[in-house]
């Protein structure tokens, strides 16, 4: 009976000591299976992490550094007669803003102080005011005063004459700016051109149409005219503020004659 109980009592022990074992093995598993998860996390984020510190370089890339990469793509040729255009064309545009800037009058305020001159000094008081100030319609002013000692027509006549002279100064080089935005987009269009030439050229000795082949070429083809067009854009932008500027100029001067005109003739008739 005691041998029962003995045989009994091990066996117990050897059942309850298995199952522990296996407890502890399964639960020994997840934390396995978490370290080994966590391993994998770290691995992956390493390489994403790898991996944008490989991509951030190619994303630091400025808006002036891929023009001029683009540039150099177009090839020397036609870019290189593309941005002389940019440079004369602009060269031309700011001296011309300079000198309309240094134009541009209160033509009101010279009315009033010819007008007071005039009625108070006469004809020479008027002209020294007209000498002190610069701008075409003082120089207007002047030649009209000066030339009123051979009469109110003559005088008339002066001004319209002189009026036409500034006009011209007014608009010199004016048609250069024209020029090199009709000049930059053709010149890029033919680039265009010669390029796909150069490409069918190409697909023509290679005998067959593969896309790589002819790829870059088209490419720069087509940088040439986008450029070119830029160019265009730029140029137009300064030519119209320009040419608003000399109407503005134009106007304020035909106004001004005919101001003088007016006060010529009151003063003629005293």
């Amino acid at each position: 009976m005691k041998r029962l109980f003995s045989i009994l009592a091990i066996t117990g022990l050897m059942t309850f000591g298995n199952v522990q074992a296996q407890d502890s093995t399964q639960a020994a598993a997840p934390a396995t299976e978490q370290v080994a998860d966590s391993t994998a996390t770290e691995a992956t984020t390493d390489e994403a992490t790898a991996t944008t510190d490989e991509a951030a370089p190619a994303e630091e890339v400025t808006f002036t550094q891929g023009m001029k990469k683009r540039f150099i793509e177009g090839g020397p040729a036609f870019m290189g007669i593309v941005l002389i255009c940019l440079i004369l064309g602009l060269a031309i545009a700011i001296e011309r803003i300079i000198y309309l800037n240094l134009s541009s009058t209160n033509s009101k305020k010279l009315i009033s102080e010819v007008e007071s001159a005039l009625n108070s000094g006469g004809v020479d008081a008027a002209k020294e005011v007209a000498r002190n100030t610069s701008g075409p319609v003082a120089s207007i002013f002047y030649q009209g005063l000066d030339r009123y000692s051979h009469g109110l027509d003559s005088a008339e006549k002066s001004i319209v004459a002189y009026g036409g002279v500034q006009m011209g100064q007014l608009e010199k080089n004016v048609s250069w700016i024209s020029l090199f935005i009709a000049l930059a987009p053709m010149l890029g269009f033919m680039g265009t051109v010669i390029g796909m030439i150069e490409a069918f050229d190409q697909i023509q000795s290679a005998g067959s149409m593969e896309p790589s082949l002819v790829a870059g070429g088209i490419k720069v083809a087509l940088l040439t005219t986008v450029f070119g067009l830029i160019v265009a854009i730029i140029l137009q932008i300064f030519y119209n503020y320009i040419t608003a500027k000399i109407d503005s100029i134009v106007n304020d001067m035909e106004d001004a004659s005919i101001s003088l005109v007016d006060m010529l003739s009151d003063y003629s008739k005293k």
